[in-house]
């Protein structure tokens, strides 16, 4: 597949980067700062831009089969920053006549597990009390998808590691695997990799977590 990964530099990204080359897939990665993005390899093309920029990424998301976002802030003073540069995207998306779109959000933005039991409920809230900016960011940036015309599918891990990929996780269409608490970056981009093929995810939430 030809993809375009926006985030490229972060955790989540540089992982999907990787995978997917090794995977076999062409890779556009759009970045700021070149220095910053460690993966090479045959089938990658860095693409340098203004992410807020619609007309400047156009380029980086044409002819594209698909279109995975890391993008999102990286601390609480980053908060506005998922909805401001996914909005960007989605409209160089529409102008380009380029549908799937896998972004990454968070657990605590969707449904809580029905199974979820008192310990998960109370570290969920406080959480989401800890770092309300951002989740009210990613909500808003999941509104603006869910608005969009494009095919899109959001990835909500929980609390992520940075460990090895191990492809052992549990993915929950529409809801959130129950006492999922951790997940690592390399797996949240391997799901999303695997979502992006997977027509049943189209329009939906799916929670991940070890």
């Amino acid at each position: 597949m030809k993809l375009t990964v926006f985030g490229a530099t972060g955790g989540v990204g540089q992982q999907i980067v990787r995978q997917a080359l090794r995977a076999g897939h062409q890779v556009t990665a759009v970045v700021r700062d070149p220095s910053r993005l460690p993966a090479t390899g045959t089938g990658l093309e860095v693409f340098r831009a203004d992410v807020s920029d619609p007309e400047a990424v156009r380029p980086a998301v044409s002819g594209r089969d698909a279109v995975l976002s890391g993008l999102g802030a990286r601390s609480r003073r980053d908060a506005g920053v998922a909805t401001r540069l996914t909005r960007a995207v989605l409209a160089a998306m529409e102008a380009e006549g380029v549908r799937r779109l896998v972004v990454v959000s968070a657990a605590p933005v969707g449904p809580e597990p029905e199974e979820a039991g008192l310990p998960d409920r109370v570290l969920r809230g406080v959480v989401s009390a800890v770092l309300k900016d951002i989740y009210a960011d990613l909500r808003r940036m999941e509104a603006e998808l869910a608005r969009s015309g494009t095919d899109w599918t959001v990835v909500r891990p929980p609390r992520l590691l940075d460990k090895p990929v191990t492809g052992r996780y549990r993915t929950v269409v529409g809801g959130f695997p129950a006492r999922g608490r951790v997940l690592g970056r390399a797996d949240v981009a391997h799901a999303m990799l695997a979502v992006t093929e997977d027509a049943t995810t189209v329009g939906q939430g799916v929670g991940v977590a070890y």
